[in-house]
């Protein structure tokens, strides 16, 4: 047999690279908080970050041999109705994404039709009932039945526009650094948006968040998020050359090059755009301030080389539909990937009879058809929801972008309370180890947990004391009901179990899971 080739040090950051760095995070930070924003990246990423990669590593390597992800690491390290709950909100936090792109993805339509974002304008043959954030969200119920219908028929091949727009995304990326340093050349050196040194490090250029330190900590929750994605590193610890010494230098590697990648590109941001010029009108929402950013490099390089004003709009329009297309591109593989991928998943990683009714079977495609039925409502009921929920499209995306950020961020919680009891765990492999002692194991799981916790503990209750409850419910929704149904579920599943309803032969498994839970 053929032996399968290793990665190398530099392919390893590379691979971590492309798993978590998303353009979209600079441009929305830099809205959100300016310049402010780098610190909280670089807190972020040593609290985070590079601990939680290094956790991940470990329990990968530990359990290379098992098929659920996840769901396998908890499960051994603490148990199988822990395992469930925290592989299950995981799941969820992709259903939350499926309501954010659904909705959010007619901005990138609306450039590449227009060449700027008229949602806010669009309205179903002047109806006021259906315009808006309304129009919005039906619009994104017809597309999101679409994509599953085509899902469910084994259809996935559009999938393969994500590497389309991933490579289109990078390109992008190489643009905006060498726009930028060019422009910056032909100005000597001056910036569209001052930079002010300890000051504009620490003072927000949003004016939302100046004075409010519950507002810049609730900040975290986006830092943190801008490295999602990190789970998939587990896999990669056995598929490196010489791990013990390659795999902790990768992991540092790429998560400076992350960090001063974020840091770099929103310094550039700031280079081209002046923030209450460009972004401080009341049309500027987080589903499209990424657009109204890359239409102002275009228009803003026209202007240094002396192009009318004509121009400089011609630019910003032609650039906004190109940036548009990749997005749109980039975002439909996405989608058609993840609306089964996450759910199968799961399914695969656990009994078949914990699922109720059939939802737990899947098809001879290898599509858990069923399932994706069940997801469909779901979300279309949540999109529906919030969609009506009578806000304007500034308040709507807000929601949207909190949802998401919440939903995604505290399933991690899960696997970082788990690492100091994975560690107690004998007879299992530890050939990859980073976290020398218990003691170390303990102080690490905890501190990222806590910074987990808090983040979002911020991100939540920051808009209530503003006196915006809806995005506190909505923030607060999706890990509550989800983490409730996942409860319901695997007590269900136990009632049956106890019964005797499942033959011995299906239970073997989380008998032998309960097994390895080591007791303190």
């Amino acid at each position: 047999m053929k032996e399968e080739k290793k990665l190398g040090l530099m392919a390893l950051i590379l691979m971590i690279f492309t798993s978590v760095y998303g353009f979209n995070n600079i441009p929305r930070s830099y809205y959100l908080m300016g310049y402010a924003a780098i610190p909280w990246f670089v807190i972020a990423g040593i609290l985070f970050f590079i601990p939680f990669a290094f956790m991940v590593a470990e329990f990968g390597s530990a359990f290379k041999d098992e098929t659920g992800g996840m769901y396998s690491w908890m499960c051994k390290s603490v148990g199988p109705k822990y395992a469930f709950i925290g592989t299950f909100m995981w799941y969820t936090s992709y259903v939350l994404w499926m309501v954010n792109v659904s909705s959010g993805i007619w901005v990138p339509v609306s450039n590449l039709i227009f060449g700027e974002d008229c949602t806010s304008s669009w309205s179903f043959f002047g109806s006021k009932i259906l315009s808006g954030s309304r129009l919005l969200g039906v619009m994104a119920i017809i597309f999101f039945i679409f994509i599953t219908y085509f899902d469910s028929k084994g259809i996935d091949k559009i999938s393969k526009v994500t590497s389309i727009g991933g490579t289109a995304v990078l390109v992008i990326n190489i643009m905006v650094v060498v726009g930028s340093v060019v422009m910056i050349i032909a100005r000597h050196g001056q910036l569209e948006q001052p930079f002010l040194g300890a000051e504009s490090l620490m003072v927000p250029l949003n004016t939302a968040y100046q004075g409010s330190p519950i507002m810049i900590l609730s900040f975290i929750v986006y830092a943190l998020f801008a490295y999602g994605g990190i789970e998939a590193v587990g896999g990669l610890v056995d598929k490196t050359e010489n791990p013990k010494k390659n795999f902790p230098k990768g992991i540092v590697a790429a998560a400076l090059v992350i960090v001063v990648g974020y840091a770099i590109l929103i310094l550039l941001v700031g280079s081209f755009t002046n923030y209450s010029e460009i972004l401080g009108t009341d049309s500027i929402t987080l589903g499209n301030v990424s657009y109204v950013i890359m239409s102002n490099f275009a228009a803003a390089f026209g202007k240094v080389f002396g192009a009318s004003v004509a121009t400089q709009a011609a630019l910003a329009h032609g650039f906004a539909r190109v940036y548009a297309l990749i997005m749109l591109l980039a975002l439909m593989g996405a989608m058609f990937a993840l609306v089964y991928s996450p759910l199968k998943q799961i399914i695969d990683g656990t009994p078949k009879e914990l699922w109720p009714g059939n939802m737990g079977e899947i098809a001879e495609d290898g599509m858990p058809k069923n399932a994706m039925w069940i997801q469909c409502a779901i979300v279309c009921i949540m999109i529906l929801l919030v969609s009506f929920g009578g806000d304007t499209m500034q308040q709507f995306f807000v929601i949207l972008t909190a949802m998401v950020n919440v939903g995604m961020t505290v399933p991690y919680m899960f696997i970082s309370f788990a690492f100091p009891k994975f560690k107690k765990m004998k007879n299992i492999d530890r050939s990859f180890e980073v976290f020398k002692t218990q003691k170390s194991a303990n102080i690490w799981g905890y501190v990222v947990t806590l910074t987990l916790f808090f983040a979002n503990a911020f991100a939540i209750i920051q808009p209530a004391i503003e006196g915006d409850w809806k995005t506190t419910f909505w923030s607060l929704s999706g890990p509550v009901i989800f983490g409730l149904a996942a409860l319901i579920i695997y007590k269900r599943y136990e009632k049956k179990l106890a019964a005797g309803e499942f033959n011995k032969e299906n239970t073997d498994d989380v008998d032998d899971e309960n097994e390895n839970v080591v007791t303190e």
